[in-house]
């Protein structure tokens, strides 16, 4: 009987799981195409120049990279992939461009320091409302599913600040 619950909440689990995704999904492609991945883009705009000073102004890749970021920021991962997926391969095709007009020196398959910068950012997370994480609370019956809120911004924000450190200070060497 164990074994069999188990399974049937593991198949419910998965189908909310499913519906949640493609709703995050959807919403993110209704914001890139009408334009609201775009504005998001220009205005993150000073923190990417940043974070990434080689990146050319109008590289489809910002606007990759900030779709991924809006995502993780509202604890999106799932809907984050992939932008993120396309983000590397532009990054990939910048530095493979880089290659053949002998701006850079690197060799074929190595990452680019854009390419690790997005990475770390990526695996660090940064999270304003972890949706994922309060729907499995919601789905197991949390009385407040949205307690997890202050904790999940501190870590998150402890993590991309060490990530942003991290990152300026391996960009010097």
């Amino acid at each position: 009987d164990a074994a069999l619950d188990a399974a049937q909440q593991a198949v419910t689990l998965c189908i909310t799981m499913a519906g949640i995704m493609a709703l995050w999904v959807g919403l993110m492609e209704i914001a890139k195409e009408s334009g609201v991945i775009g504005r998001a883009s220009r205005a993150l705009g000073p923190f990417i120049n940043l974070m990434f000073p080689d990146l050319p102004r109008e590289h489809p890749a910002r606007e990759y990279m900030t779709a991924n970021m809006i995502a993780n920021i509202f604890g999106l991962g799932w809907a984050a992939t992939p932008a993120g997926l396309k983000a590397m391969e532009a990054l990939g095709d910048l530095e493979e461009e880089r290659r053949k007009s002998g701006v850079r020196a690197r060799k074929k398959g190595t990452a680019s320091n854009e390419m690790c910068t997005f990475l770390v950012l990526n695996i660090a997370s940064l999270q304003l409302i972890p949706v994922n994480i309060i729907a499995y609370r919601s789905q197991y019956g949390s009385v407040n599913p949205a307690a997890i809120l202050a904790p999940s911004l501190v870590a998150t924000l402890i993590s991309a600040v060490v990530a942003v450190v991290f990152c300026k200070l391996m960009d010097r060497g």
